[in-house]
């Protein structure tokens, strides 16, 4: 058996935390709060002042322009996902070594990784985890769960954009996976969702290790107690 080494994020010892998860090497977390301030807020001010070397540096007033109005885009989209409950967003970036036979030639595949809150009825932690892939959203490959952290479900969606959406027409595969709060009135969605279609079955792989290491209650709190943190 080989020790696992993890990184702890500052939001780990937030008093506020409400899930504890680990991400694999290849994911990079935005920030949501400091790319979504309130106007004329001193996070406004900050984020102010992190963008200006980048537009500082563009070459021409169309770049810059093109510039903001790219990061214009990145923020509706975050804040349409804040707005449904999501709570963190990463972007993966990973190479794919299955369909070429030199691992070192493989193209960059992209991903983002979700994790949302939504409420539900009350109801025993099982039956929730049934009902969220009992919708009429298109659920396949339904696979039930006994986690560490309570009963889940794994599952899989496949959307096409629309062609007035102005998003790319390749097919999204999603994965999530549905873990009830011990509270039995919400639950927490976990999703990899990627153009790359063909590889779904890595990400499938890859969204379950990340759901079993999932933990509703602080994990630090025992590990400071036996003396492996400081």
């Amino acid at each position: 058996m080989t020790n696992s080494s993890f990184t702890l994020h500052d939001s780990a010892k937030d008093p506020t935390t409400e899930i504890w998860f680990a991400e694999p090497p290849g994911f990079t977390a935005l920030p949501l709060n400091a790319l979504l301030p309130a106007p004329e807020s001193p996070g406004a001010d900050l984020l102010r002042t992190a963008l200006a070397p980048f537009l500082d540096a563009a070459p021409d007033e169309m770049i810059r322009q093109q510039f903001i109005a790219q990061f214009a885009k990145g923020q509706q989209l975050l804040g349409a996902l804040h707005e449904v409950g999501t709570v963190h967003f990463s972007v993966g970036l990973h190479r794919d070594d299955i369909a070429e036979s030199d691992r070192g030639s493989g193209q960059p595949l992209f991903s983002f990784f979700t994790i949302s809150w939504r409420d539900t009825a009350m109801a025993p932690r099982a039956v929730t985890a049934a009902r969220a892939v009992t919708s009429d959203q298109g659920h396949t490959r339904i696979e039930y769960l006994e986690l560490s952290c309570g009963p889940a479900t794994l599952s899989e969606t496949v959307l096409t954009p629309s062609a007035d959406s102005g998003l790319s027409p390749a097919p999204l595969a999603q994965i999530h996976a549905h873990l009830p709060h011990p509270d039995c009135k919400r639950l927490v969605v976990i999703t990899l969702s990627t153009i790359a279609v063909a590889c779904r079955e890595q990400y499938r792989e890859i969204l379950q290790q990340i759901a079993e290491t999932v933990s509703f209650d602080n994990p630090l709190t025992k590990a400071e107690d036996e003396g492996h943190l400081p």
